[in-house]
């Protein structure tokens, strides 16, 4: 469930008694947020897409600011419509495969997210790009990205890897540390000391940043300071990758592109591994 549906109370599906004069955006801007205590201050339309295998049903992806207790921030929200049955609704789900149609529904890369600063293996100029937002402490990005990294660290002439931390506070909230240190052993161009952080043993709800510290520096063998974790241009960096994954509509980790285009099955990228 997107957090827009949780924080409104906006119904699941709502008919649209006049679709021909029906203005979506406005819609989204005044009607989708029934909650009084939550400010709507810009509203902007990331893509239109079709919803696959689902006649008559477009995808409209947008991008939300709102202040939600003073603080203003960045939110996803799909919102579907049949404009011939004249319907929008937040969300379908597909019984058969057991899942939400909006949460595949991600728009394409731009070349924004192709830079030097998230190359993290591979050569830039390979054939194929992958894209990975991840949590180190998130238990299928520990599954699957240690491997996507040994994967193009064996092939870089085949695959370029970029790699945009997503820490998921909420849910474990040791990773808001742990990906600034990332970021600097990432800054110091150690990179195979930072995703060394996947198998790092330590409690998901740590929240005391010097025993985070001295975890990392034991388990790791690395030598990274408070002074560092808090440098601003860190802390700038992690928060300028999580806008860029609210920008591609993340639900979750880890999140992977390949040439561009949101791989629901992570590990698309094999098919290519020439044998």
């Amino acid at each position: 469930m997107s957090l827009m549906l949780k924080l409104s109370t906006a119904v699941l599906a709502t008919t649209l008694l006049a679709s021909a004069k029906f203005d979506l955006e406005n819609y989204v801007r005044h009607d989708l947020i029934r909650n009084p205590q939550i400010k709507v201050n810009s509203v902007e339309l990331i893509a239109k897409k079709d919803v696959p295998n689902l006649k008559d049903w477009k995808a409209y992806l947008f991008l939300m600011n709102l202040t939600i207790k003073n603080k203003a921030d960045d939110y996803p929200e799909t919102v579907l419509v049949n404009e011939k049955e004249g319907i929008v609704s937040l969300d379908l789900y597909d019984y058969k495969h057991h899942k939400k149609l909006a949460d595949d529904l991600h728009p394409k890369l731009g070349e924004g997210y192709y830079n030097d600063a998230h190359l993290v293996a591979g050569k830039k100029d390979a054939k194929h790009k992958i894209v990975v937002f991840s949590d180190p402490m998130c238990p299928f990005c520990r599954k699957y990205v240690p491997d996507i990294y040994k994967s193009v660290k064996e092939h870089p002439d085949d695959f370029a890897l970029y790699y945009y931390h997503m820490p998921l506070k909420r849910i474990h909230p040791v990773s808001g540390v742990l990906t600034r240190v990332m970021e600097v052993l990432q800054h110091k161009g150690k990179i195979e000391d930072a995703m060394k952080m996947y198998d790092l043993n330590i409690p998901l709800n740590e929240t005391d940043e010097n025993k985070v510290l001295k975890t990392v520096n034991e388990q790791l063998k690395v030598n990274v300071t408070k002074e560092e974790i808090d440098d601003k241009k860190i802390k700038d960096d992690i928060d300028s990758d999580v806008k860029k994954a609210t920008r591609v509509m993340l639900r979750g980790t880890p999140t992977v592109y390949l040439d561009g285009k949101y791989d629901p099955d992570i590990t698309s990228y094999k098919k290519l591994i020439k044998k």
